[in-house]
């Protein structure tokens, strides 16, 4: 600087006095990028491995590298990949397992020892950067037992990391977008924690996090609130190329937004300024748009994915930072979801399809996460932006499957609600053909017909498909809502 400063002097002409001062300006940004958080140089990338298809840790990690990202966080701490990323230099979020929480809050050993396997014979070859004490755990009720253990979890965590003298590890937990109130339909000014978790929960965690100087990791996905609402949230807002017409004024803050994520992310600063913390770091852990999914899911498809992230990473590549409207100017991490398609996902058709990459290496679509490319040839038109209106069936689609697994998913469906497989007992229009794959459509269609307008998905542990063409026959009728 001092040496900048010397030449500044030596040169008063007017040409290299404009030169020299925004690269003053542009040392001193990136300064405070990285004094004030870990900077990513590129969108960072979830490395899932819900798949009994996807290559080993180190062909994993030779793609992320070659799609540039920058940083990768996974959902454990597994070593084969910490070693994979050994002397990768981007930074790596790791997880402690929603199933450890307990145990790792109510023991400072058990906070040591989780340390001392999973973390510290990786560190700091492998450039881990943050530790995520569980992930949204708070978004699943029959885990409530575990909530008050989330805050004395991450304490003895960091307690452990600063007894081994490592300061540059954040820990902190993902939290979905359900951890704030009507978040679809509450201007972000107003957006306040759920009561449940208000108190109890997100003021410790807070004040933890504002303590430490770690980040609010959310989960942040403008796909949902526009899949469940379509005809009142313009798709155009939703893939940041939205305009006058689409934008969005807050009608206490008279903030501007322009697209859905900034308001998500908006709504949780407004609701952590409400519980008296206004300077927590925001953090993206996920977001992302699903490039396929099932008949019934409006959208899901490649056109909508390929959109949506290459103009995230634009936007993320701006210098100084865009920040949000309540936050203009800050730097915001983002790890977009996912690299790879995960076949083993339970759920609706989307929670299998958010890679970038097909299991093989193959790119879904090109996107280049650093954002510095404009130009990319044209995308394959949508064919499902707009709702299916025509009908459709859930039936086995895996005709090789296991009859054990077959006949479980069978008994687990006629179990459920009422009638639901009255049809294939003897006697019944849908008996014949007596076999188990002609009952196995029979029964899951019954179960999906029944139970999808509250959840139920066609899935059965991979053995489902929806389909466009009526299974019935004779006089058995499947019915299609």
């Amino acid at each position: 600087m001092t040496s900048l400063l010397h030449h500044f002097q030596l040169n008063p002409n007017p040409y290299h006095t404009m030169s020299l001062l925004l690269l003053l300006f542009l040392i001193f940004s990136f300064s405070i990028y990285r004094t004030n958080g870990t900077y990513f140089r590129s969108l960072g990338v979830n490395f899932g491995t819900l798949g009994n298809d996807l290559p080993s840790s180190s062909v994993s990690v030779s793609r992320i590298r070659h799609l540039r990202a920058g940083g990768v966080k996974i959902y454990d701490a597994n070593p084969d990949t910490l070693r994979a990323l050994s002397g990768v230099r981007i930074p790596v979020a790791i997880m402690l397992p929603n199933q450890l929480i307990s145990a790792v809050s109510s023991n400072q050993s058990a906070a040591d020892s989780w340390l001392a396997s999973s973390l510290l014979p990786f560190y700091p070859k492998t450039r881990i950067r943050f530790l995520l004490v569980g992930n949204e755990v708070l978004s699943d009720p029959s885990t409530k037992a575990t909530w008050p253990h989330i805050v004395p979890a991450m304490t003895r965590l960091h307690a452990s990391l600063r007894s081994h003298s490592i300061t540059k590890v954040k820990v902190g937990t993902t939290l979905a977008m359900d951890t704030v109130r009507n978040t679809s339909i509450t201007p972000p000014s107003a957006a306040e924690f759920r009561p449940d978790i208000a108190g109890p929960v997100m003021k410790p965690l807070l004040d933890f996090l504002n303590r430490t100087r770690s980040y609010y990791f959310v989960d942040a996905y403008p796909y949902f609130p526009w899949a469940s609402d379509p005809t009142r949230i313009s798709l155009d807002y939703c893939l940041f190329r939205g305009n006058s017409s689409t934008n969005y004024l807050d009608p206490v803050s008279k903030l501007t937004y322009t697209n859905l994520l900034d308001q998500q992310l908006d709504s949780v600063v407004f609701a952590m300024e409400r519980l008296g913390f206004a300077s927590v770091k925001l953090a993206v852990a996920e977001t992302g748009w699903p490039n396929g999914g099932d008949y019934d899911q409006i959208g899901a498809n490649i056109h909508n994915a390929a959109t949506y992230n290459r103009n995230l990473a634009k936007r993320m590549r701006a210098r100084p930072p865009l920040g949000t409207p309540a936050r203009p100017g800050t730097y915001i991490p983002v790890f977009v979801f996912a690299l790879y398609n995960e076949n083993m996902k339970g759920g609706p058709g989307t929670e299998r399809h958010w890679g970038l990459l097909y299991p093989n290496g193959t790119r879904m679509y090109d996107v280049d996460l650093t954002g510095e490319r404009t130009e990319y040839a044209p995308l394959p038109l949508p064919t499902n932006n707009e709702p299916h209106r025509g009908k459709i069936w859930c039936v086995l689609g895996n005709l090789t499957a296991d009859a054990t697994a077959v006949g479980d998913a069978v008994s687990y469906a006629c179990g459920a609600g009422k009638g639901t497989c009255d049809e294939i007992q003897q006697g019944r229009d849908c008996y014949e053909p007596n076999n188990l794959i002609a009952h196995a459509n029979y029964a899951f269609n019954s179960y999906w017909q029944q139970f999808r307008s509250s959840g139920g998905t066609c899935y059965f542990n991979g053995l489902a498909v929806q389909t466009l063409k009526d299974p019935s026959h004779g006089s058995c009728k499947f019915v299609a809502n």
